[in-house]
Formats: structure tokens, C-alpha cells, sequence
């Protein structure tokens, strides 16, 4: 399912969804297919499903034109000996 029919059938509301598709655009990721997973109406449950969510598994406002991921490297110390 297209994002903008997400957007046009739940208007201003949290959903979860399931990324199917998408592209790079520099350190983004342009969501451009989804799973419609389910509607979340209550602002504070959104944000708790959101912590909760794994993988490709999102939780985003019908608000937003585009579904963008900013896209951060891992910077650790792994395996250093101070």
C-alpha cells in the first residue's frame, strides 16, 4: 500500500505500519510501501508501540507528506582495551 493512501484514509492519526519498500537518499531512507499494521489513536500509546517496534516495523502520523528515516551509523568502542 502506497503511503498517500495511508495518509487519505486515516487522516491526522498515529499508525503502525510494516515497511515493504523504500529508497536511500543520502543518510535517508524514503519510505515509499507499506503493511498497514493497525490505527493508534491515543498519543501516548503511539509513542510506546513506537519504542517497542523493531526491524521495519514503524509507527508514523498520517501528518507527514513523506515517511523519512534518518539514518545514523553505529560509532562504538567495540573490542577497544583502554
Amino acid at each position: 500500500m502506497k503511503w498517500s493512501e495511508v495518509r487519505r484514509m486515516y487522516p491526522n492519526q498515529y499508525v503502525k505500519l510494516n515497511i515493504i519498500d523504500f529508497y536511500l537518499e543520502g543518510d535517508k531512507k524514503i519510505v515509499t510501501d507499506v503493511a498497514l499494521i493497525n490505527v493508534i489513536e491515543d498519543p501516548k500509546l503511539a509513542t510506546k508501540e513506537l519504542l517497542k517496534s523493531k526491524g521495519d516495523t514503524i509507527v508514523y502520523h498520517t501528518g507527514d507528506e513523506k515517511i523519512v528515516i534518518e539514518l545514523r551509523k553505529a560509532i562504538g568502542l567495540r573490542g577497544m582495551r583502554l
